[in-house]
C-alpha cells in the first residue's frame, strides 16, 4: 500500500528548482505549486498505476487530491487515467466528486481525462454528467462538455453514439447564451473536434446558434470546416 507521505516524497524528488513561481503564475494558482514538469508526473503516475491495485490507486488518488497541492491533484487524476479499470465504480465516484473543487483548466482537464475513460466504459454515467449542466459552478458546467469529448471522435458512430452526440449538443446549445470565456471555449472545442468527423452536425448547430455565441468560439468551431 502506497502511503501518502511516500507519494509526496516521490513527488518532491521531481521538483525542478525555480520552476514553481512560473507555473503558479501561468496556471493562476493560489494553492501550493511544487514545480514539477508534466512528463515527470506522467512517469510517476505510470509507475503507481502499474504497481498498485485498483483499490490502492483510488485511495492514493483521494489522498493526493485532498492535499490541495497543485501537482498532487494532477497526479491524482493521472493515477486514475486508464482505459481498463475493474472494478471502476469507486474510481468514477471519486472523479465525479472532484468537480466542485475545479477552479482552473489544468486541474479540471486532467480530472476530466480520467473521467472520459470511465464514461466510455459505462455510458449510463452520462445521466450524472447531465446534472452538471445546471450547476451554478462554472467549472462543473464546463466539465460536462470536456468529459464527453470522446463522443466527438467516431467517423461512423453507432446509433447510441449518435444519440449521445445530439444529447451533448443539446447541452451545448443551452450554454450558448452564457458568455463566460471558459464556457464559450468549451463549446468551440467540442464543435471543433466534432467537425473533423461529423461536419454536418456542426454546420447545423452553428446555423441555429452561432449568433448567440462569442465570435472567438464560432471561429474555434469552424477551424476545420471548409
Amino acid at each position: 500500500m502506497m502511503q501518502l507521505k511516500d507519494a509526496l516524497t516521490a513527488l518532491e524528488a521531481l521538483i525542478e528548482p525555480g520552476r514553481a513561481a512560473g507555473m503558479a503564475a501561468y496556471h493562476k494558482q493560489k494553492r501550493q505549486v511544487l514545480g514539477i514538469p508534466n512528463p515527470a508526473l506522467n512517469e510517476v503516475a505510470k509507475t503507481w498505476r502499474q504497481t498498485l491495485t485498483v483499490e490502492q490507486r483510488v485511495q492514493l488518488a483521494s489522498d493526493l487530491w485532498q492535499t490541495d497541492i497543485f501537482e498532487a491533484r494532477i497526479a491524482a487524476s493521472k493515477v486514475l487515467t486508464q482505459a481498463r479499470v475493474r472494478p471502476d465504480e469507486e474510481a468514477w465516484r471519486l472523479i465525479a466528486s472532484w468537480t466542485p473543487d475545479f477552479d482552473s483548466w489544468a486541474l479540471a482537464d486532467h480530472a476530466c481525462m480520467a473521467g472520459q475513460k470511465r464514461l466510455v466504459a459505462d455510458p449510463t454515467r452520462l445521466d450524472l454528467v447531465e446534472t452538471w449542466t445546471t450547476s451554478e459552478h462554472m467549472w462543473t458546467r464546463r466539465a460536462a462538455l470536456v468529459i464527453t469529448l470522446p463522443w466527438t471522435k467516431q467517423n461512423h458512430p453507432k446509433p447510441e453514439e449518435s444519440q449521445t452526440r445530439d444529447r451533448v449538443l443539446g447541452w451545448a446549445a443551452g450554454y450558448t447564451p452564457d458568455h463566460a470565456w471558459f464556457i464559450q471555449k468549451a463549446i468551440g472545442w467540442w464543435l471543433r473536434d466534432l467537425s473533423k468527423h461529423d461536419p454536418d452536425r456542426v454546420y447545423a448547430f452553428l446555423e441555429k446558434h452561432a449568433d448567440e455565441m462569442k465570435p472567438f468560439a464560432v471561429k474555434e468551431a469552424r477551424k476545420h470546416l471548409g
